[in-house]
Order: C-alpha cells, then sequence, then structure tokens
C-alpha cells in the first residue's frame, strides 16, 4: 500500500486581473496593466548600430566655452545615482578616459575618489560643470523625483540625457515630459549587470533608442560616442523602440527575475551532486538576489505585460500541481478498488471463515518457499578480462546513450527492451533480444536496468533470474535511489551483486562528453571475492574513464539532496515549459538559462517527473515550499501596489477636504460681508 501525505485542497484563486477591472480606481486604470496584443516582432525590424568613432574637434553651436578645447571623444559624463549600478558603469568610463562626475543623496565621495570620478553632494555644483551627458542610474520608482529635483535651467541646452533603466515607455515619457525641447535623450538598457558582466560586456545587449537628438553634427556626434563606450566593450547594440523592448522585457526580464526570486526564497544551497540545471538555478539566484526588491517592484509596476506574466506563471504552476495530485489520486483510487475487488473474490470463492484461514496458510506457505530455481551452474568466478559483457534491459534513449559509450569502451554490450529497438543496436554495435529468456542465457556479467521509474518493478519481476549466473551484478540508473535499493533487496536473490547509481546527466546535457557531470553510486550488496570486487570496479571505471565526478554516496543521503536540486530543476523546467516562452532578440543572461532550462527538461517524459515525485520522500515538501514562496512573493508584490493606492487616495480626501473647508470660509466670509 503507497502511503501518501494528507492532500490540502486548495481554495480557487482569483484572477489576477480583476485588478485591473473597470470597477477599480484610476490609479490602476492609469498603469494600464492590460495585456500587449502585438504581433512579435521581426528581427529584421530591429538594426544592429554601425558606429562611427571621430576624431575631430567640433565645437559647440552655442556659447563657446573652453571645455569643448577638448576632443569630444573624451565625454564628460555626469551620473546621477551613484548607487552600485552607477559605480559599476563608472568604472569602465573612468577605464575608457572618459570624465566622470558623480552626484547621489547618499555621500559615496569616498567609493568615487577610489575609482577617479568627482564627487558633488549638491545638485547645481554638478549641473554648474556643464556635462556633456547626464547618465540618470536611479532606480525606477525614485527617477521622477530625481528628475524634478535637478536645476535643468544650470545645464547646457544641448545636453544629452541618458536613462538605463529597465523599462523603457516609462522612462521616454518622463525625459519627454520633464525635459525642455532642446535636451537631447536617449533610452538604453544595457541589460547586465555587476553580478552577470563581473568579467566582461562582451555579446551582452545595450538597447536603445535615439528618442531625440539634435541635428547639429557635434550632437549627433555625441551621441554616437556615447553609443560607442558600449560598443567598444563587445556589446550587441540593438536600436529598438521602447515599446518593442518592453513587449520582450516581459517575458524575459520580468520572469527571469520572478523565478530568480522564488528560488532564493526556498533557500537552494550547492549540493555535492549539482546536475547542470541545477548550477544554473543557483546562478540565476546569485545574479538576481543581489538586486533590491525597488527593482523588481519597477520591472512589475511599470511594464504593461508584468501582470500578465505573473497571471500565466500562476496558472501553469497550478496546472503541473493539478497533473501530479490527478495522477496519484488516480493511482490511490486503482489501488484502493483493486484491495475491494480481492476481497469480494475471497468472499465469493470460500463459504465460512475455515476457508479464509486454510487461504491465508496457503499464502503463509507460498511465501516461505524458495521463488526461484537456479539451473544454472555457481560460477566461482568471474571473467578476468578487461571487458564486461553487459546487458542494457529498457533500451529507449537513455539506454541507447549510455550504450553508446560502452560499447565505444569495447565492452560487449547485450540489449533487450518491449519496443523492438534492433535496428538502432544494429547500428551501435550492440546484440538485441526480443525475449528476456535469450538474454538472460548469454549470461551477462552486468544487467544495467534503463528502465523508468515506474515500470522498474514489473521489469525486475519479469526477468528469468534463474537464467543467469547467480553472481550476476545489478545495476540500476533510476533519478531516485532509496525506492530502487529496496526493490533490489526484496526481489533479488541474496547472491546477485547490487550497485545503485545515478548519472546525472542525459542526451542533452551530456551530449557534448561527461567530463567533471556527477556520477552517484552506493555498493549496496558487493560479494567479498576480489574478481566480484574487481568487476564492480571495472563498472565504475566506465565513467570514470569519461572524465565524470564519482560520488559514492548513500540512497538516502543522495534522496535528500535530489529533492533539493533535481526535482526542483524539473518542476521549474515543466511550470516554464507550459508558458511557452520564446527566445527574443534580446535575451539577458538569466533569461537564456532559463529557455535552456526548458530544453533540458520538456523532453523527459511526465513519467520520469512524476517518479521523482512520488518516489522521493522530500518531494511533497520541496512543492509545497515552492508554492508558499510564490504566494509570498505574490503578496509583497500587491501588498507593495495596495499601499501606494491607499496613499493615493487618502491624499485625494485630504485635499479634497481641506477645498471644501476652504470654500466654505469663503463662502461664509462672502455672506458675512453682504
Amino acid at each position: 500500500m503507497i502511503s501518501i501525505p494528507s492532500l490540502k485542497t486548495s481554495l480557487p484563486k482569483p484572477s489576477l486581473f480583476h485588478l485591473s477591472s473597470s470597477s477599480s480606481q484610476p490609479f490602476l486604470k492609469s498603469l494600464c496593466f492590460s495585456t500587449i496584443n502585438t504581433k512579435p516582432v521581426s528581427l529584421h525590424s530591429l538594426k544592429l548600430l554601425p558606429i562611427k568613432c571621430f576624431s575631430t574637434n567640433p565645437t559647440s553651436e552655442s556659447t563657446p566655452d573652453p571645455d569643448r578645447s577638448r576632443p569630444l571623444s573624451s565625454l564628460k559624463i555626469a551620473i546621477v545615482g551613484f548607487g552600485n549600478y552607477g559605480q559599476f558603469l563608472a568604472k569602465t568610463l573612468v577605464s575608457q578616459g572618459h570624465k566622470v562626475l558623480a552626484h547621489s543623496r547618499s555621500d559615496y565621495s569616498h567609493i568615487a575618489k577610489n575609482l577617479g570620478v568627482s564627487f558633488f553632494v549638491n545638485p547645481h555644483d554638478l549641473c554648474e560643470q556643464h556635462p556633456d551627458v547626464i547618465l540618470l542610474c536611479t532606480s525606477i520608482i525614485s527617477t521622477e523625483q530625481v528628475l524634478k529635483s535637478l536645476p535643468l535651467q544650470r545645464l547646457r541646452r544641448s545636453t544629452l540625457f541618458v536613462d538605463v533603466l529597465s523599462v523603457k515607455e516609462f522612462a521616454k515619457n518622463l525625459l519627454l515630459d520633464f525635459l525642455p525641447t532642446d535636451f537631447d535623450i536617449i533610452c538604453s538598457h544595457p541589460m547586465f549587470g555587476p553580478q552577470s558582466a563581473k568579467q566582461s560586456w562582451k555579446d551582452l545587449f545595450f538597447v536603445y533608442e535615439k528618442v531625440r537628438i539634435g541635428n547639429e553634427p557635434s550632437r549627433v556626434q555625441r551621441c554616437e560616442e556615447f553609443l560607442g563606450i558600449f560598443q567598444s566593450e563587445g556589446c550587441k547594440m540593438v536600436e529598438m523602440n521602447c515599446l518593442e523592448h518592453d513587449k520582450f522585457a516581459a517575458g524575459s526580464q520580468f520572469m527571469t527575475h520572478t523565478v530568480g526570486r522564488v528560488l532564493n526564497m526556498l533557500g537552494l544551497e550547492s549540493t555535492p551532486i549539482n546536475t547542470k540545471g541545477y548550477e544554473a538555478l543557483l546562478d540565476l539566484v546569485e545574479n538576481t538576489c543581489g538586486d533590491s526588491f525597488d527593482l523588481y517592484y519597477g520591472l512589475f509596476l511599470y511594464n504593461k505585460s508584468a501582470l500578465a506574466m505573473v497571471e500565466k506563471l500562476d496558472l501553469a504552476f497550478d496546472a503541473l500541481r493539478n497533473e501530479l495530485f490527478g495522477r496519484l489520486h488516480h493511482v490511490v483510487r486503482k489501488q484502493l478498488f483493486e484491495k475491494g475487488e480481492k476481497g469480494n473474490s475471497l468472499q465469493d470463492s470460500y463459504q465460512n471463515g475455515h476457508a479464509l484461514a486454510s487461504s491465508s496458510y496457503a499464502l503463509r506457505s507460498q511465501v516461505a518457499m524458495p521463488p526461484y530455481e537456479f539451473k544454472g551452474k555457481i560460477s566461482e568466478s568471474v571473467d578476468d578480462s578487461s571487458k564486461l559483457k553487459i546487458a542494457v534491459v529498457g533500451f529507449g534513449n537513455f539506454g541507447q546513450f549510455l550504450a553508446k559509450t560502452i560499447a565505444r569502451q569495447g565492452h560487449t554490450v547485450l540489449a533487450y527492451s518491449r519496443t523492438d529497438y534492433r535496428d538502432v543496436a544494429q547500428k551501435l554495435g550492440v546484440s538485441f533480444f526480443s525475449d528476456a529468456n535469450d538474454l538472460c542465457e548469454e549470461h551477462p556479467e552486468v544487467i544495467l536496468l534503463c528502465t523508468s521509474i515506474l515500470s522498474t518493478e514489473k521489469v525486475l519481476k519479469s526477468l528469468p533470474f534463474q537464467r543467469l549466473k547467480r553472481s550476476t551484478l545489478f545495476v540500476d540508473v533510476l533519478s531516485v535511489k532509496e525506492f530502487p535499493r529496496n526493490l533490489f533487496l526484496q526481489h533479488l536473490p541474496s547472491d546477485f551483486d547490487i550497485l545503485c547509481t545515478h548519472p546525472m546527466f542525459g542526451p542533452e546535457s551530456g551530449k557534448n562528453g561527461w567530463n567533471a557531470l556527477p556520477f552517484v553510486f552506493d555498493k549496496v550488496r558487493v560479494g567479498s571475492d576480489e574478481r566480484r570486487v574487481a568487476r564492480c570496479k571495472k563498472f565504475l571505471d566506465i565513467f570514470a574513464r569519461e572524465g565524470c565526478r564519482m560520488v559514492e554516496m548513500t540512497c538516502a543521503e543522495h534522496d535528500w539532496h535530489a529533492a533539493g536540486s533535481q526535482f526542483i530543476t524539473h518542476t521549474m523546467g515543466r511550470v516554464l515549459e507550459k508558458l511557452e516562452l520564446e527566445s527574443t532578440p534580446i535575451n539577458t543572461k538569466g533569461y537564456e538559462t532559463l529557455l535552456k532550462l526548458v530544453e533540458n527538461t520538456a523532453g523527459d517524459s511526465f513519467d520520469l517527473y512524476y517518479g521523482l515525485f512520488m518516489f522521493n520522500v522530500n518531494a511533497m515538501e520541496q512543492l509545497e515550499k515552492m508554492d508558499f514562496a510564490f504566494e509570498s512573493l505574490k503578496k509583497q508584490l500587491f501588498g507593495r501596489l495596495h499601499g501606494v493606492l491607499r496613499k493615493q487616495l487618502f491624499e485625494n480626501v485630504e485635499n479634497f477636504e481641506s477645498l471644501r473647508v476652504k470654500s466654505v470660509e469663503q463662502n461664509g466670509a462672502t455672506l458675512s460681508s453682504s
């Protein structure tokens, strides 16, 4: 009987789109949360910018200035907002020889001095330096306030304003609304940060739109020279309008940060047996957890498509959970009804309790009988050659994947499967058997079970053990380990050796070789005879020779680690697969990680995933933690939104009350005078 924890029945969740219904307050309407129903943008519509570097020394069309005597190839750039990101950009700007000034509400003068940057506490002092470029490195939420606080009148009228916000339509509209018409505007987004670009900026996307650039050659040249800063560092320059950027960013950057924050709440830690997919998740957490919640909240609030992505992610997780629990419900019902049918059958066959007692005695007698009759001769030794005869039972994708390498190393490989794979086997140099009896009569030294988790017990029971040598080594490669260990110990005769293994890679992640990929194993039962010990070592050497990282670990330890790594990896991969994510022209490193995760897990059957859930005692806990983490993140987002709305409503009420009182006072004064 399968033991399962009690399943919670969750109440239906209200749609997140109710927030943007017609009954919502004006504040919510103004956010334009409705999804953008536009067609995908063709790559041909995106212009890659050919940057030209000028060596001329143009002068301003306006009043001459001493600073204009220097070549404009060296710009004077004022960074407004000198936090982590401003400092990150300043470091490269200085290294390229540009003169960098900085202003921030916090005092970063000490850091600025170390970077070779002139720091100004007062924005008036900064603006009186007449920088060529104002580079806004503020948070999304504080940008409007900071922009209003700048003494624009102290700047040259031709100053170039550049923002680097993660949302672009908001920034574009803000700059157009607040800046005088003679100021130039570039809306840009370096799609990387201190973590993802700590090595270099090479091949990382820099997205920009020339919103407004004056016609004068000097202003056009200044724009090109500013963009040249990023091109010279090897960035992929993508000219794209702000609307297009935000549509792509909702599916890439916002989703990346959402997944990263959910995983961070799980407290994921590196394990001794990390898969490539799990390593990618850990990198994703590292790349996103350093960003402030203000940045994430800004991505949510100021991107029209973000709410739709939250709703889709919510539905995808619910759908996956329903699939799992639906399958579980079916298994339990089937088991219960089978038990009921067996009980009815016994009552129909026997008329009284004596018959039941004799039936019970008969069952006990069958258990006491030796289950198998061994016709093969007892082998006192194992073949001493350097090569093994290995029978792969279950010759699907994974069986073929392993067989290819095993055969290449010179081992004799046999194969058996319910499906006829003889053509594939012939190409791989493998002998295929459609009858398990014929396979076992070949006396392989190793039986390598490459079955699915769900079919393993049925396949194991169907094998004619009596036709094998009694010293045969049985090896499994399942993704869960305690389950096959207990299965082997329960069903295999005591003279058989048992090795439980898990190659923590597959046809996709191991397509370019197995070097440094983890191979976990537990020598559950290996005879003390030195030749049986040597045979076990020879089998393990197959993987060691390919460069695998060999990790000896008990099955219980494996499953504890795997619940936090493999099950989470497959769960997140399947949730994202349901979103049908697509590559964009401006993928971040984090979004590329999500796409690769989907690619690596989508090819695996649902049976594999269900097996990871069903036969790992820690999986249910991990699923609950993930659900709780996502719900907590939504509460943070909508709690913040609720706070903003309440503040706005109460401010409106106070303003209205103030106007009403003032009006009453004025009317009273008028009446008394009359």
